[in-house]
């Protein structure tokens, strides 16, 4: 197989990938739609770009099914700028270059690059409070949920991926060298039970450490001058008392406000349990992710991108991942797995790089460990 053909095949859409596509535009479409915001969003997209974008259906089998449904909901909608909307969508949704993406719908490069500028603007404007840290209501429910399993006043979990990318062209290639030997920006997130993404903080060099990305996020800043962790302390086993906290593995440190497993081996009953617990109700990051990634496939797979923007445009896709949890939008498992270039069927790589050994003893916290054993003290007679 020539290198053209290889190319040909790693940016054709499966037959999932092509469903998942057009259920999330047409989710997001009907979800614009219902809460009667397009007009707010219509006003942040520049009008000399309203032109139809959906003039052409590509030949080529692959893409026309997709390339309808997507004509028909933003037929559906009204015209102009929901065009826009549906090629951006559809380029986050795809895993094609900008080049075969926008032929697809008829236009130039140029034009879908600024079909994403102006989508990405437009979707941190309007849609910017769906991405928020839990609050009345919210907060109860989160509480709840995390109280259920084991954690009390617990605000969610913390992890981070890697977004690999091309070798950057306008910057020191060696800061975006990450540990797995490949070029990649760190994206931090924090979610709830649900897999809500509740904070996002992405862009800094698949080289830095998650602990300094922690330290250079406004989550950092903000829970050490407790403004973080608003509602009233909870009584904990041993007097001990806290304001809220977060779920993290052994690559962040131990602190009042981030809980982390003991690790270890020959654990007591006590600790192996709550390590068990504390990983379980982890996992909804890595589920987070697996929707995220899944879904916005462009974020999945390395591609050529712009390092300025790229913080940016995975903000929105977060912004558009709650939104399509608020629509109750199933997610197609099968889209994490794929077939590499040998016919091996295998999961995919969600860009999670956890640490090989636990950096907690490097830290003195007497009252991070305190909370630990609280907790874990507590799970003992729960």
């Amino acid at each position: 197989m020539d290198h053209a053909s290889q190319a040909v095949r790693a940016n054709t859409l499966s037959r999932v990938e092509r469903n998942a596509v057009v259920a999330a535009v047409s989710a997001v479409a009907m979800r614009c739609h219902i809460e009667r915001t397009t007009a707010r969003l219509r006003t942040r997209v520049s009008i000399r770009r309203q032109r139809e974008l959906i003039q052409h259906v590509m030949e080529a089998p692959d893409c026309v099914s997709m390339s309808e449904s997507i004509f028909q909901f933003s037929a559906a909608m009204s015209s102009g700028p929901d065009h826009i909307i549906a090629y951006a969508l559809y380029r986050w949704a795809s895993r094609e270059t900008y080049e075969s993406s926008t032929s697809s719908f008829g236009i130039g490069r140029a034009s879908g690059l600024i079909a994403v500028e102006d989508v990405t603007r437009a979707l941190l404007s309007v849609y910017r409070d769906k991405i928020v840290w839990p609050a009345g209501r919210c907060r109860v429910l989160v509480l709840r949920a995390f109280e259920a399993k084991g954690f009390l006043n617990c605000y969610g979990c913390i992890d981070f991926t890697h977004v690999y990318v091309d070798k950057p062209a306008n910057a020191p290639s060696e800061n975006y060298f990450d540990r797995k030997h490949r070029f990649s920006v760190v994206a931090q997130v924090v979610v709830d039970l649900d897999l809500r993404i509740t904070d996002v903080f992405v862009g800094y060099q698949g080289s830095c450490h998650d602990i300094r990305v922690l330290q250079l996020s406004s989550l950092w800043s903000r829970a050490e001058e407790g403004d973080l962790f608003r509602g009233p302390a909870v009584v904990l086993p041993f007097g001990v008392k806290t304001h809220g906290y977060i779920l993290g593995d052994n690559g962040y440190p131990p602190l009042e406000w981030i809980v982390v497993p003991y690790g270890g081996t020959n654990q007591v009953p006590e600790e192996e349990r709550f390590d068990n617990k504390q990983k379980v109700a982890r996992g909804a990051v890595e589920r987070a992710f697996r929707r995220l990634k899944g879904m916005w496939r462009l974020f999945l797979h390395t591609h050529k991108t712009n390092m300025d923007t790229l913080p940016q445009q995975f903000q929105a896709v977060c912004i558009l991942h709650n939104i399509l949890l608020d629509a109750d939008m199933e997610f197609d498992e099968n889209l994490l797995w794929e077939v590499d270039a040998n016919g091996v069927r295998r999961r995919v790589d969600l860009g999670l790089d956890h640490p090989p050994h636990p950096i907690a003893e490097n830290f003195n916290r007497p009252r991070a460990l305190a909370l630990c054993e609280a907790l874990a003290e507590r799970m003992k007679h729960a």
